[in-house]
């Protein structure tokens, strides 16, 4: 079977899913695959890729540090240092899909990729077209056929306006503590209100003593020079889940930063990953947590859009008090409990530090998961089984609540299994219908929201955007009846349609779309090995992967809905609105859509910067 659309045709396989038997999130198979940006060639010229001078990261790193991280990072890196323009012509394109048989695919995953790298790294070299031998005539074309420059100038990054790291707190969203990020190329006012990471380190939130960095991905150098001159030599400690190569490269990069610590997570399930993103920040003044949804490098914090929760600055509490500084939402526990999973001697003084703060202010749920396998009343405290019991015991029903729809957004999707039944409706929509403690089992839409190919193609960073939305071929073909539930990712209200999302999101709102039950932003995408998938007939629930996010209930702030903020920009003042980061109702797929598919080739029209996109 195949389906064809304006960007080419990929071919799909009847094959049963074997879900239990394929490497989960996480795997990254290593090869010497890549995805390179390029088109046909002009007539009576051999195929010949283009390298521009591009800069990857605007850092001291090298090349091969910068691509720390899951292949799908790799290729987007690849594809910005190697673009070809488009051409009219057919003859590479014909010449590349001979190369690399259509729909074969790399089955490489992602960190956010679930369940899917069924095709080992033997395989895979054994697939790879052996390459000829470089000629200087070839060479010589490369200059000659060199693309026009892109609309952000002959380098990748291009350098923010001298405005652009400026924060006030009027602009902050005192409400809610809910923020996007900066983006470069946007309007100045669609910034309003959005924070880079440099405005989250600036002395503006506070005096910087220490800090943590929870992430997948990093670029220690780029990382080290967010933080302002004042507090670049403060002691940092990363976390990190990187092992064998990727934790020698991490090892070795932060080597010429002495204040700079590294903290292996522990990943006791196979091909589980540390996903969490997370900061924590110790001041002169106090205590700050951040939860987002960014990687600590440069690329998430350019032309793509993230989100974060910063909390209110926790003061220390005096010493000799009896209170226990702990929120109507047990916040305070809920992260230490969190942080205690690691077993990491490196965090105990963290947790300590937590300790001696008074965070009664905090009115988000946490929401984590941590590998492992949970039985009893383990098993709420975890995955989506800890977002069902928190909707379970803090929202009410709500009149007509089948008419409100579930909305889920995400940058990644793992197996879903053969059809809904398997974790889809059996699980996971059970847990995100669920409104207080009614034994009625509702049946509402259901969303997904997920860039297709146009979306991508139009983007600002055009197809190297869909190096961070590693959804696989592999996984596709299996789960067709999945793509019914799709939604394009559109946010024009806002100003941001062509930003990218790696914003994790998942809401239930009311049907004429000016209400929020409840809201939640995570690291975790859509997948069992973020979320976790129940086991020996619903008593016990495995989860592999590290992910943190927060839920915002009404009830947390004596409100019974939240109010959504239609226009979120430009921000002025603090509202009770909330600023939902696309375009409501959402516009499903068409009959043309394809939901964008990272391993395969799309040749049929240049993204804006003038490319193509074919993995080779």
């Amino acid at each position: 079977m195949s389906q064809e659309s304006q960007h080419g045709k990929w071919s799909i396989s009847s094959s049963e899913d074997e879900d239990e038997r394929l490497p989960p999130s996480g795997t990254t198979t290593k090869s010497d695959k890549t995805t390179i940006l390029q088109s046909p060639s002009p007539p009576k010229t051999d195929s010949v890729s283009i390298k521009v001078d591009i800069k990857p990261e605007q850092c001291d790193t090298s090349t091969s540090s910068l691509f720390i991280g899951s292949e799908a990072r790799k290729s987007a890196a690849s594809n910005q240092v190697n673009p070809v323009k488009f051409e009219t012509s057919p003859s590479l394109a014909g010449k590349r899909k001979k190369a690399v048989p259509e729909g074969s695919g790399w089955a490489l995953s992602d960190s956010d990729d679930d369940d899917d790298a069924d095709v080992k790294k033997k395989t895979i070299n054994n697939n790879i077209p052996k390459k000829e031998p470089s000629s200087p005539q070839a060479k010589k074309q490369k200059v000659a056929n060199e693309r026009p420059p892109s609309p952000h100038g002959r380098v990748y990054y291009v350098d923010e306006p001298e405005d652009f790291f400026e924060s006030t707190f009027p602009s902050l969203n005192d409400t809610y503590g809910f923020y996007l990020n900066k983006v470069t190329g946007l309007d100045q006012k669609y910034n309003s209100g959005a924070l880079h990471i440099k405005d989250i380190l600036s002395p503006l939130f506070g005096t910087l003593k220490e800090s943590v960095q929870f992430n997948y991905c990093f670029d220690v150098a780029w990382m080290v020079k967010q933080y302002p001159e004042e507090f670049r030599d403060r002691p940092v400690l990363i976390v990190h889940g990187d092992k064998r190569e990727a934790k020698a490269r991490l090892v070795r990069d932060a080597q010429p930063y002495p204040h700079v610590k590294l903290c292996q997570a522990k990943l006791d399930i196979a091909f589980g990953t540390h996903h969490t993103k997370m900061m924590l920040l110790w001041y002169e003044e106090g205590f700050r947590v951040i939860i987002l949804t960014s990687n600590m490098i440069r690329a998430d914090w350019y032309q793509k859009t993230q989100g974060m929760w910063m909390s209110p600055l926790f003061p220390r509490l005096p010493k000799g008090s009896s209170n226990t500084g702990e929120s109507p939402t047990f916040f305070k526990r809920d992260l230490l409990e969190y942080l205690a999973t690691y077993r990491a001697p490196e965090l105990e003084e963290w947790m300590q530090r937590i300790k001696e703060h008074d965070l009664s202010e905090t009115r988000v749920y946490l929401i984590g998961s941590t590998p492992g396998r949970y039985v009893g009343a383990d098993m709420d405290q975890w995955g989506h089984l800890r977002l069902r019991k928190l909707l379970y015991d803090h929202t009410i029903p709500i009149p007509d609540e089948e008419q409100w729809p579930v909305v889920g957004q995400f940058s990644s999707i793992g197996s879903m299994g053969i059809d809904k039944t398997k974790w889809l409706a059996a699980e996971f929509q059970r847990t995100l219908t669920t409104l207080g403690k009614s034994s009625l089992r509702s049946d509402p839409p259901l969303y997904l929201l997920y860039p297709s190919v146009e979306d991508v193609r139009t983007s600002l960073e055009g197809y190297p955007a869909g190096g961070s939305l590693p959804y696989s071929i592999q996984t596709a073909q299996k789960q067709l009846w999945l793509h019914s539930f799709f939604h394009r990712w559109k946010a024009d209200t806002t100003g941001r349609t062509h930003a990218m999302p790696h914003i994790k999101t998942f809401m239930r709102v009311s049907p004429d779309f000016s209400e929020l039950a409840w809201y939640c932003i995570t690291s975790a995408n859509l997948s069992k090995a973020a979320w976790g998938a129940l086991e020996k007939n619903n008593t016990q629930i495995m989860v592999r992967s590290y992910e943190l996010g927060v839920l915002f209930l009404p009830s947390a702030y004596n409100m019974k809905t939240f109010p959504i903020q239609r226009n979120p920009f430009p921000v002025s003042s603090p509202s009770t609105g909330f600023p939902v980061p696309f375009d409501l109702p959402p516009i499903s797929y068409t009959s043309k859509d394809q939901p964008w598919i990272w391993n395969i080739a799309y040749t049929q029209a240049p993204d804006t910067h003038g490319n193509v996109w074919v993995p080779s």
